[in-house]
């Protein structure tokens, strides 16, 4: 092959991009488990209250999946998860520079929704730019890999670096963090294109790798119908599990720092052991990807390949749960939440190539509706852990002061159960059926 025939390499710029607003959104999204303790030791909230604050997060980024999925179908990613990478970033200055109970909660609504339309957003671009052999991995790479880096990095840069090592208050800490993704936002409006298509920088021998003989992304728009994805046994199935497992992962973003603290660790510690469980989830999502792909070409089933991974994945990673919050040392616990995540976030990537799977060019909606009802169980689930935390609080005076005293046991016993209904659900869903035959 001559040089002039070889394939450019603009699918790796892409990649970069993408895996970089992955981390992005997690990074600021994880923050949470730095603020929140710090809202509790300043403003004096109570669970309830700082669940109900953490929630109205996830309410708005359940309703805005499906509409930022349907405009990036119609419009493609480039405009849209540009600006509203921006979006995200802005409101989180913002909510560093208030400083009521109303405010916070109003700066977090709008913080769900600009960070609503971005994995639908991924999804798409992760059909477009990849091919169907490497998809899952790359897929399991964005989305669980770099996502989660960015979340367990969260702690370890605000809390044990900026304000443990530099001394930053929690509202410096976060203002510097968000502006990071000001930047990034022009960086990824300057270098990305919603295909390899309408990329003059991509010849004719990438577009061809892309491909491996499926079609090209069809310039025709339109809406998914809704009607005919409902009626989908397999959808429904697909929607049904991701509520269990984003339920089941959301104590993870809002309840990961207080738990850490309440075994009377300093701030700077907290930042390290909050992060392990992330790093695990980091690391089983790359693996995820690259065994999902495996399995499907190693039983020859995409519906089997997909529904193992899955099932295995959950299924470990609950019962790896109950032993982990059975140990005594904080050492322990966190490296036994590292292994939960682990298992737990190898499924994820599964869950990306099924949505691509049924979706075809309606891929970014596809997602948007599983993601939607992942976080309504993220919207749900918050309201009876923060009154299930207080069911199970003491007041105790220690050293003169009264301190609240939390068992967090039966809140991972909840999320094992949770890990259980999703690993069954996979057993019974078969990916290879599509939403709507006709749209590819």
């Amino acid at each position: 092959m001559s040089f002039n025939n070889k394939p450019t390499n603009v699918r790796w710029l892409v990649l970069g991009l993408a895996s970089l607003t992955s981390f992005m959104l997690y990074l600021h999204r994880y923050t949470w488990a730095v603020i929140r303790p710090e809202l509790e030791r300043e403003y004096g909230f109570s669970n309830t209250e700082l669940e109900q604050i953490f929630t109205l997060f996830n309410f708005t980024y359940a309703i805005g999946q499906i509409p930022g999925g349907i405009v990036c179908d119609l419009f493609g990613a480039h405009m849209f998860l540009g600006s509203i990478i921006f979006l995200w970033s802005a409101s989180l200055i913002l909510f560093a520079l208030v400083g009521t109970f109303w405010a916070f909660g109003g700066i977090r609504l709008v913080f769900g929704a600009a960070q609503a339309g971005a994995y639908p957003s991924l999804s798409n671009v992760t059909r477009n730019w990849f091919a169907p052999s490497s998809r899952t991995t790359v897929q399991g790479f964005i989305a669980s890999t770099s996502g989660r880096a960015g979340g367990a990095l969260a702690p370890i840069i605000m809390a044990t670096l900026l304000m443990g090592y530099y001394g930053f208050t929690w509202q410096v800490a976060l203002i510097i963090i968000a502006s990071l993704g000001v930047f990034f936002a022009a960086a990824f409006l300057l270098l990305f294109r919603n295909s390899p298509e309408t990329d003059k920088r991509v010849n004719t021998q990438e577009k061809e790798l892309i491909r491996e003989g499926e079609k090209a992304a069809s310039t025709t728009r339109k809406i998914m119908p809704f009607k005919k994805a409902f009626k989908n046994r397999n959808f429904l199935l697909l929607i049904f599990q991701q509520y269990a497992n984003a339920g089941a992962d959301i104590v993870y973003t809002s309840v990961l720092g207080s738990f850490f603290l309440s075994k009377n660790i300093s701030i700077a510690e907290m930042g390290i052991y909050a992060s392990l469980p992330l790093f695990g989830g980091a690391i089983g999502g790359f693996f995820g990807g690259i065994l999902n792909d495996f399995a499907i070409r190693k039983t020859g089933s995409r519906r089997w390949g997909r529904g193992i991974i899955g099932c295995l994945g959950k299924a470990i990673a609950a019962g790896c749960l109950l032993v982990a919050i059975s140990q005594s040392s904080v050492d322990a616990l966190a490296w036994g939440l590292f292994v939960v995540k682990f298992f737990s976030d190898w499924s994820q990537p599964t869950v990306w190539g099924t949505c691509t799977d049924m979706g075809g060019r309606h891929s970014a909606t596809t997602f948007s509706i599983v993601n939607t009802t992942g976080n309504i169980g993220a919207l749900s689930v918050p309201l009876f852990v923060g009154p299930l935390l207080d069911y199970y609080s003491t007041f105790e005076i220690i050293n003169g002061v009264q301190e609240r005293i939390t068992d967090y046991g039966p809140m991972f016993v909840m999320v094992a159960c949770l890990y259980m209904v999703s690993a069954i659900t996979w057993l019974f869903l078969d990916c290879t059926k599509p939403i709507d035959p006709d749209s590819d």
